[in-house]
């Protein structure tokens, strides 16, 4: 059956900062920090600024294939892979973190984003071959915002001491995790074939890394999907030249800081620069680069090196150089054939930091899209509303104000004391002449009266709704709990939930569903209808 769809600004979400809405309407405040229009973007200006970049495609490629080398693939990945030593072929790339389980819904969304906008490229311009790429930022060391998954009102955490990079960490304790998602997830028909999938992923693979690569293939491996892990000397190797100027030299510090004096005039800061934006990583640890005199020291580590050790460690061991959120972007630019990049409003906040960066290092700054966003809504929860008269949209406002909103729509009671406030008004207009004939010195004494008087009458408001309410009881019950199921925690679903509670329902259907109703380069939060 169809699935209907309808769509809501993001500014009239209430989830979205005004950087979100100010990017996506090309604001000429936060215009200059990007090369594209966000939704009607130059793709073809974008393809011509990568060709003239030189691309080690062999190595990518090369790299590629040995990371694949032990998974089973389908046809479309390893001929995306393989067509990427072809020049006329490139990529449009998301990021994200090997979270555990994939973390958040919107995980799913990035990367089937990437699918879609690829297929339509293939369509609107058939010289070029598109693949989308998963960049896996698995050396990301935030395990308490990667090492958790929430399932149906649950936090369900990984208890590891484990420390260092998330995607080099074993995954022990994962039987009993399994377990737990077993448990919260219930049954479903596609229940057993999901955690077998979670057990061959976490229980069959060295680290995380490894674990979530398997995992995403299988999801995502049937679209095309080519995952792309950077934690590799190959790839590290691409990168040595910028690696040595930062360690060095130290441009990006003075460069990005320029940029966000300006940027922050109108808009909060996602990123600040250090003096060295990479790390030191170890199979335990990622630890910061930091200079002290002629010496290159890593922070909590006996590790220190004069110039020419760390000349000879950057380029005998590039792995061991990690670039942090300032540095990322153009790594993952710099080994891709990219032309565009789907982010959330955070990633394209810290992205908006970065043109000037990319332009002394002749990158091409790529295109930027927010990542498509949507509610998923039940129908059980649709009659709910239905029967409320309300509808999803109404859900997005403060669940206090809405039954407040409800209750003055369904009462028969006189609530707001317009006319009262009126008369108020009237009256002390009235005192105010009267004090001024007698003496003038009296009227601020009316005006104190007066605000008492107001203020007497907005408690009498206040407890005329208050008690009104009590007659509503049902209803505003009623709106709570759809607010709480719909928004876990009063955050976007997608914020909060994992995809996985859909997935025992649907199985693969799920992610099909999602791919339908994408739009690349909307402007509009979407919310879909399900039966």
């Amino acid at each position: 059956m169809e699935q209907p769809v309808s769509q809501i600004p993001y500014c009239k979400t209430g989830y979205f900062n005004q950087l979100v809405t100010d990017f996506l309407a090309g604001h000429p405040n936060l215009r200059p920090f990007y090369k594209y229009s966000s939704v009607a973007p130059d793709f073809e200006a974008a393809i011509q600024a990568k060709k003239a970049f030189p691309q080690q495609r062999d190595v990518l490629v090369a790299a590629l294939q040995e990371q694949y080398k032990d998974l089973e693939i389908t046809d479309k990945v390893r001929h995306n892979i393989e067509s990427l030593l072809d020049q006329q072929t490139f990529t449009i790339t998301t990021a994200h973190q090997p979270n555990i389980f994939t973390g958040y819904l919107y995980f799913a969304y990035k990367i089937l984003q990437t699918i879609k906008l690829a297929d339509q490229l293939r369509s609107q311009y058939p010289k070029y071959n598109f693949v989308p790429v998963y960049y896996m930022g698995s050396e990301d060391a935030d395990l308490d915002e990667l090492g958790h998954v929430y399932i149906d009102g649950k936090t369900i955490n990984w208890p590891t001491a484990q420390q260092g990079a998330v995607g080099r960490m074993q995954p022990e304790g994962f039987e009993d995790l399994i377990a737990a998602v077993k448990n919260a997830l219930g049954y479903g028909p596609y229940a057993d074939e999901l955690i077998a999938l979670l057990e061959k992923a976490y229980l069959g693979h060295k680290n995380i890394q490894e674990a979530t690569l398997y995992l995403v293939n299988e999801l995502f491996g049937r679209y095309g999907l080519v995952i792309l892990v950077p934690d590799s000397p190959k790839l590290k190797k691409l990168y040595v030249p910028v690696m040595r100027d930062e360690l060095f030299h130290q441009r990006s510090f003075d460069i990005v800081n320029e940029t966000i004096a300006k940027l922050s005039k109108h808009h909060k800061v996602q990123a600040n620069p250090r003096e060295i934006n990479l790390f030191y990583l170890t199979e335990t640890s990622r630890e910061r680069i930091v200079k002290v005199g002629d010496i290159w020291k890593v922070l909590h580590l006996p590790v220190e090196f004069t110039e020419a050790q760390l000349e000879k460690e950057l380029e005998e061991h590039p792995e061991r150089f990690s670039p942090n959120v300032i540095l990322r972007g153009m790594l993952q630019e710099t080994i891709l054939p990219n032309i565009a990049f789907i982010g959330g409003g955070g990633e394209i906040a810290y992205w908006l930091e970065l043109q000037q960066l990319f332009e002394h290092y002749k990158v091409p700054y790529p295109v930027l899209l927010l990542r498509n966003s949507f509610l998923l809504t039940d129908a059980n929860s649709q009659q709910r509303l239905q029967k409320l008269g309300l509808s999803i949209t109404d859900l997005f406002e403060d669940p206090e104000e809405l039954i407040t909103r409800f209750v003055q729509e369904h009462t028969n009671a006189a609530l707001v004391l317009k006319d009262e406030y009126a008369a108020i008004e009237k009256l002390f207009d009235d005192l105010v002449l009267k004090a001024r004939s007698i003496d003038v010195t009296l009227e601020a004494s009316v005006g104190s009266e007066r605000t008492r008087a107001v203020k007497s009458i907005g408690k009498l408001e206040h407890k005329f709704l208050r008690a009104e309410k009590k007659k509503f009881t049902w209803q505003s019950e009623q709106i709570r709990t759809l607010k709480s199921r719909l928004f876990p925690a009063n955050s976007l679903q997608e914020r909060k939930e994992n995809f996985m509670p859909w997935y025992v329902a649907m199985g693969p259907a799920f992610f099909d569903l999602i791919l339908k109703n994408m739009d690349p380069l909307s402007d509009q939060f979407g919310i879909i209808y399900q039966d």
